[in-house]
């Protein structure tokens, strides 16, 4: 059987949705929007309940992301964290699917799976690569440009609601996804990035992958690299 759950299973792209997620969420405007303000029921929930969660893995994330200092405490000490935190995770994404105040587009900038709307088809589950490239838009601004690898046209797969990267600026070569740090998600080629003066010059990884409307990944394309104008 197929895994379609949601919370991706690598633990460098399960953490960086929780942190999407949540930056999204304690925005104040935002949360007063969508019926999440701190007087609110759920706004408590939020605040003493999942944001706490939430800042003690990111701690222990932070100490295990250092693998000169992995230690056996720092691994148990993100487990035992993750244990609490992704039920949690869970929970709020039942709660937040059942506000009538949030749209699917917040559930969009938020990397969570959209509501079902009556009239949709089910989308399968993406199986093309995405085919991408780079353009020097100026001093320090990089334009990562994608489009289907099955495709001569600029459009999506079919179902596929946007794309997915994850890239970080590094000095040596990388090689896994896991040490691609930085995430981004985007419904209409390009991504567009800044960096600071200090990368410029340096060389940043990067790697890109579909993703549909119910929140379900396809595969990742080859790790590409560009050195940052």
């Amino acid at each position: 059987m197929k895994n379609t759950d949601w919370i991706p299973q690598a633990r460098q792209e399960r953490y960086h949705l929780a942190e999407r997620t949540t930056h999204y969420l304690i925005n104040p405007a935002r949360r007063t929007r969508m019926g999440l303000a701190p007087d609110t029921p759920l706004g408590q929930w939020l605040d003493n309940t999942f944001i706490p969660a939430f800042t003690n893995v990111t701690g222990a994330f932070t100490a295990w992301s250092d693998q000169a200092n992995r230690t056996p405490i720092v691994i148990a000490t993100l487990v035992m964290t993750e244990k609490v935190f992704i039920p949690l995770f869970r929970q709020l994404y039942r709660l937040l699917k059942g506000d009538p105040l949030i749209s699917n587009t917040d559930f969009e900038a938020m990397g969570l799976p959209l509501r079902p709307v009556p009239g949709w088809s089910h989308h399968p589950v993406p199986t093309s690569l995405v085919e991408s490239w780079v353009i020097l838009a100026g001093p320090g601004m990089l334009e990562i440009r994608y489009r289907d690898y099955d495709s001569l046209g600029k459009g999506k797969p079919r179902g596929v609601h946007g794309a997915e990267l994850l890239f970080t600026v590094s000095d040596t070569i990388i090689t896994n996804h896991d040490q691609l740090l930085a995430s981004l998600f985007d419904t209409r080629s390009p991504f567009r990035i800044t960096f600071p003066d200090s990368q410029r010059g340096k060389t940043v990884y990067y790697s890109l992958r579909w993703q549909n409307t119910t929140g379900q990944k396809g595969p990742w394309n080859q790790i590409q690299s560009a050195v940052i104008p």
